[in-house]
């Protein structure tokens, strides 16, 4: 099989599992793979790849489409293994028993992927970062980070407490965020929000850009660092949540952004907006009684769910800003994994010309994108 062959295949094979840069992960992958830069791929395309090679480059295609990662995400997890090997060799006994037993803790009370968790609380307390742990591990832990580090690995053992609100701290769309009870967790799959804004809004220089139910100011100043001579308007109704958001808006010296207080539209003074969005609570009653404790027990029940069916906010959301945005912008809407067509609807009995739902990397609905005509 010849190497455009190869890179097409691989494309179509990522497609299928919906990976948004099929194409830019596949040559990323066949150039590591066969040890070439990206660049030379295409003036090489009729060679013929060795049988081991092929294999290699399924490999990783497989364990790409099982954990939803970007090729990136599997290299650094390959090099992390064999670093690991290499270094375990000159830990202290005892920070690696500390280790195992904080991981094997947390596996007792189900914590799902309990070994990164332990290393992001041990990078978290001896003030590193997690992909720096094993090289600073053979060190010797003083007592009181040891009794830190106890502390919170009980709060994320036995009480389930979320890692982020454990750390204070949480990435989001490579910015640093300040998180506590007070907000929503940013998640990775909101950032296929701010992503599909920031293809939508391209050419604009100044774009004005209103965020309905900010929260932390994730996706605000996200947008607000994307688009550095815009205009940022933040919404939320709980002042809790705003000041979060404010000591966000400090923490990434995002000047551009404004929060109110406000429900929904009801203080928002601006109008003639290019994008409104907007990531409304949208689960279910019915299924935030199913979900997980770090979830139902911490998160703030009123950023999760509107106590309904779930489509309360994008029928309000969707008929009020027609009134807010200019003629031709965009309606953008993070959504629950099969919401798609009923939001849809919803936007177009109110008269947007909706544009697709696009799905993330689980393959779930995520996001539904709408224009005023």
């Amino acid at each position: 099989m010849r190497l455009l062959e190869i890179i097409n295949f691989s494309k179509e094979y990522l497609e299928k599992y919906s990976f948004s840069k099929s194409r830019v992960e596949s040559e990323k992958l066949i150039a590591y793979v066969l040890k070439m830069d990206r660049i030379n791929l295409y003036s090489n395309f009729e060679m013929e790849l060795t049988e081991s090679e092929k294999t290699e480059v399924k490999t990783f295609l497989k364990e790409m489409a099982r954990k939803r990662k970007t090729f990136d995400e599997i290299l650094a997890e390959k090099e992390k293994t064999q670093e690991i090997q290499t270094v375990e060799k000159d830990f202290k006994n005892e920070n690696i028993e500390i280790l195992t037993k904080s991981i094997q803790y947390l596996k007792k009370f189900g914590v799902e992927n309990a070994r990164i968790d332990a290393e992001y609380i041990f990078a978290n307390v001896l003030g590193i970062k997690r992909n720096a742990l094993m090289l600073n591990f053979n060190r010797e832990i003083k007592e009181e980070d040891k009794e830190k580090i106890r502390e919170y690995i009980f709060r994320r053992g036995k009480k389930r407490e979320p890692l982020q609100y454990i750390l204070k701290e949480w990435e989001f769309y490579g910015l640093p965020f300040i998180v506590d009870e007070r907000v929503l967790i940013p998640r990775p799959d909101t950032e296929i929000l701010v992503e599909e804004c920031k293809f939508l809004l391209e050419g604009k220089e100044e774009p004005k850009i209103l965020d309905i139910g900010t929260g932390s100011g994730a996706i605000s100043i996200s947008l607000a660092k994307l688009f550095p001579k815009g205009k940022v308007f933040g919404a939320d109704i709980s002042r809790d949540a705003l000041e979060v958001a404010q000591q966000n808006k400090e923490l990434n010296k995002a000047e551009n952004v404004t929060f109110v207080l406000s429900d929904v539209f009801q203080n928002v003074l601006e109008k003639d907006f290019d994008l409104i969005v907007s990531n409304p609570p949208y689960i279910p009653m019915e299924e935030y009684e199913e979900l997980m404790p770090e979830v139902k027990n911490y998160e703030p029940m009123t950023a999760l769910t509107d106590k309904g069916d779930g489509y309360y906010f994008y029928r309000k959301i969707s008929e009020e800003a027609m009134n807010f945005l200019k003629k031709g912008g965009y309606l953008a809407f993070e959504i629950g994994y099969n919401q798609g067509e009923e939001v849809s609807e919803i936007m177009k009995k109110i008269g947007y010309e909706v544009m697709g739902v696009i799905k993330d990397y689980g393959n779930n609905q995520r996001v539904v994108i709408g224009r005023k005509e």
